[in-house]
């Protein structure tokens, strides 16, 4: 009696624990391009992202005509061929690194999704993706050569060596960044801010110490976590993210979750997930550094 008891009190738990769970957000990933392991960092973002919150995770990946992954800076989906692609999702994470293209039409179309509500979450070469017009110097919000930055809030052209980068938090009153604590990364690339946008929200910045030809050394800061106001969408953006040991820290995904929740307007506990058991996800686990 008191086995079926306690049976009946697990179940009754469970199924209140069911009850009481959202509806998953609906995210979808899109990798690939240029210069990165987009085979793996998707499946590690899947993984990290649905450990921590209420999400369910699609990705697709860039692929060339002959059917094999797209690995140039011209990588260009058939997705976005669509005029309604982000149909039933709730956020876009944009992982491309699609320098090369510059088809303004194709671009307006991914754009017009997020002008249209659905949220937006742009990681590492997303930034320098897409960049369809005058991109060396700083461009004019608004204007015909921001079109892609207008979403993004900071203009970036540039960006280091892979060097440690020492994250800080530059807004610690902020939701996003309220529990979160600075750390430093494994070699990682800074990406430089030539222009940062009156609709950017500064989040956390970067430094590296990076030596010079004469031996001495140099400082360089940038803004590396930001969010912004794309009309009244909300866009979360990091910098962070060439290499898969950075994408499976935890660290780095608690702040991506926490900064995808936020462009959703869901950043409380009723779609954040007790922390994992384990915070690296099993994918990621070859590539972080034994301690």
């Amino acid at each position: 009696m008191k086995r079926l008891f306690a049976g009946f009190l697990a179940l009754a738990a469970l199924t209140q624990a069911q009850a009481a769970a959202p509806k998953p957000l609906r995210a979808l990933i899109i990798a690939g391009g240029c210069c990165h392991d987009y085979a793996m960092q998707p499946m590690i973002l899947k993984e990290g992202l649905e450990a921590r919150a209420h999400i369910e995770v699609d990705y697709v990946v860039a692929v060339d005509a002959a059917q094999k992954p797209d690995r140039s800076t011209k990588a260009k989906f058939e997705k976005y061929e669509k005029p309604d692609w982000a149909k039933g999702y709730d956020v876009i994470i944009h992982d491309e690194c699609s320098a090369d293209v510059k088809d303004v039409e194709y671009v307006k179309n991914i754009l017009a999704a997020h002008k249209a509500g659905v949220a937006a979450v742009n990681l590492h070469c997303a930034m320098h993706s897409y960049r369809v017009g005058e991109f060396r110097n700083p461009v004019m919000p608004g204007s015909p050569d921001a079109l892609w930055f207008d979403l993004l809030g900071i203009q970036s052209n540039a960006h280091g060596p892979q060097v440690p980068i020492q994250v800080t938090i530059a807004d610690a009153t902020h939701a996003v960044t309220k529990p979160l604590s600075g750390w430093t990364t494994v070699n990682e690339e800074l990406y430089n801010n030539i222009k940062v946008f009156p609709t950017a929200i500064p989040m956390m910045k970067g430094k590296q110490v990076i030596k010079q030809k004469d031996g001495t050394e140099k400082e360089v800061e940038s803004i590396v976590t930001w969010g912004n106001l794309y009309g009244k969408t909300r866009v979360f953006s990091s910098t962070l993210g060439h290499n898969n040991a950075t994408v499976g820290d935890p660290r780095y995904l608690d702040m991506v979750t926490r900064g995808l929740l936020w462009s959703c307007d869901k950043l409380n506990d009723t779609y954040l997930k007790p922390a994992p058991s384990d915070p690296v996800p099993p994918s990621a686990k070859q590539f972080l550094p034994k301690k």
